[in-house]
C-alpha cells in the first residue's frame, strides 16, 4: 500500500494529512514557496507519519514562513514528532508550537 500527503491551505493556515516522508513529500516541496507567503500556521493534526526527511522539511517550511520576521506556529504535533525532534537535539524555537 502506497502512502499518500494531501494538504489543504485555509488563508493563513496550511493543513497537512497522510504521510509525510521521504517518498510523499516532493510534490510539497515543490509547491513550497506559494505555500509559505503568509502562513501562520501549519496543521499536523491530520499526519499519520513523519520520517526524518518530512520533519527537514517542516523545518524548512517554517524558515521559508517566517521570513521577514513573521511568525508561524505548528498545531496538532505529535507525541512521536516531537521526540524526533528531541532525538535530533533541535531547539524547542526551531519547531514552535501553538500554545491554544
Amino acid at each position: 500500500m502506497s502512502a499518500e500527503l494531501h494538504w489543504e491551505r485555509q488563508d493563513a493556515r496550511l493543513h497537512l494529512t497522510g504521510t509525510l516522508d521521504r517518498e510523499t513529500l516532493m510534490p510539497l516541496w515543490d509547491q513550497r514557496q506559494t505555500l509559505t507567503d503568509g502562513l501562520q500556521r501549519i496543521d499536523l493534526s491530520g499526519l499519520a507519519r513523519v520520517d526524518t526527511a518530512g520533519l527537514a522539511l517542516l523545518v524548512q517550511l517554517i524558515a521559508l514562513a517566517q521570513t521577514g520576521g513573521r511568525s508561524v506556529t505548528l498545531e496538532g504535533m505529535s507525541e512521536n514528532l516531537t521526540t524526533l525532534a528531541k532525538l535530533y537535539n533541535l531547539p524547542e524555537n526551531v519547531l514552535p508550537t501553538s500554545t491554544d
